[in-house]
């Protein structure tokens, strides 16, 4: 934010609609667990791949999850968080030369991760106001190079829930190239409409499928950086050497604390996405009284929002003008693409906040009016 914007609204008048995190609190539960273990012993270094209680609970929720065994020992690997999952995957998978197939717009490591892995990126374009794909660009980006396919769903930043149908086809592909599908879940609990299928569960993808999530987004606790991959056993083994000179592990007290974060009931995940369909219908509605092109999204928590009934032409240049004009803060659209062109039509919104906030942020954006 300029200094300007703060000497005329102040920071505690800005809306920050820009970072997915929360600003609200974690469940108490979740924190009380954290307390607990930071007390009861767990403050030096866990198993570098992971405390074996949260690994036994990831395997647990997932092989409920899945309908069939998850191996603690052998298949689960925890990260700093999902982000540096995908690098550490993509580093054990891939081998320079590669190709990676990769939907966008995109969340905004998945590019460079190619990149610093070596491998060559191949970019398929999911167009709005649904997000769908062409099929035959899909097949068409697949060939005797390509080793892997990311597939993130729930999606950021479009909210898209990818089809039973739309996985079978990437799956498919896989099969018969001989890649594999590295896929980020880590929105896996915040799904509206439609329901979240994994494609490690699809006929012939358990043994080609790296599949990662985390705590971030289902427990608020997007600065604890507590992430995992469930992959077969010999991807498991070259992800767990490319993590441990990464980041050697991650914070044991809240490996612990989530370990029980995983054993909350039912109704936990019932009211999260009950609360963040409230967030998400109040930000919709009236982002579009704004003046917005906006698609109420399926699953995660961000909006794709169209500025072009606001008769701005430039993401860029829109987004600055909504910081300095109405201290609002969102992210431009053309940072999700490997061409900036594509998204010079959208800015992106993001709703994890208290229903207070995204009505102060609205109230604010009100001001805004076509040139």
């Amino acid at each position: 934010m300029t200094r300007l914007n703060l000497a005329l609204h102040g920071p505690d008048k800005a809306v920050n609609f820009a970072q997915g995190f929360p600003d609200f609190d974690p469940d108490s539960r979740v924190l009380d667990a954290a307390a607990q273990a930071l007390r009861g012993g767990y403050n030096q270094y866990a198993t570098t791949w992971g405390a074996p209680a949260l690994r036994q609970a990831i395997a647990r929720k997932q092989s409920a999850a899945w309908g069939r065994p998850v191996d603690p020992d052998r298949a689960v690997t925890v990260s700093c968080g999902a982000t540096e999952a995908m690098i550490a995957a993509m580093l054990a998978a891939v081998d320079p030369g590669d190709e990676v197939v990769v939907f966008e717009p995109y969340y905004e490591n998945y590019g460079p991760d190619c990149v610093i892995s070596g491998a060559v990126p191949r970019y398929v374009t999911l167009r709005p106001p649904d997000w769908s794909f062409d099929a035959d660009q899909l097949r068409s980006a697949f060939n005797a190079k390509t080793r892997a396919i990311v597939v993130n769903t729930p999606h950021n930043p479009s909210g898209k829930v990818f089809s039973r149908p739309e996985l079978e086809l990437i799956a498919g592909l896989c099969i018969e190239h001989d890649a594999i599908a590295i896929t980020d879940e880590i929105y896996e609990h915040l799904v509206y409409r439609g329901k979240h299928l994994s494609i490690a569960t699809l006929p012939g993808m358990a043994e080609r499928t790296i599949t990662i999530s985390g705590a971030s987004k289902t427990y608020s606790v997007t600065g604890w950086r507590i992430g995992w991959l469930i992959a077969p056993p010999a991807l498991s083994a070259g992800i767990r050497k490319v993590h441990d000179f990464l980041t050697v592990g991650a914070a044991h007290p809240l490996q612990i604390a989530i370990a029980q974060a995983l054993e909350l009931p039912a109704s936990f995940y019932v009211e999260l996405v009950g609360d963040y369909q409230e967030r998400r219908d109040a930000i919709v509605l009236g982002l579009r009284e704004c003046g917005f092109e906006v698609a109420a999204p399926d699953g995660a928590y961000y909006v794709m929002a169209g500025i072009g009934g606001l008769g701005a032409m430039d993401d860029v240049a829109f987004a600055r003008r909504l910081i300095e004009e109405v201290a609002v803060a969102t992210v431009p659209a053309s940072s999700f693409y490997h061409d900036p062109a594509l998204g010079r039509g959208h800015i992106r919104f993001s709703f994890p906040k208290k229903i207070e906030t995204i009505e102060r942020g609205l109230q604010a954006l009100r001001r805004i009016k076509p040139p």
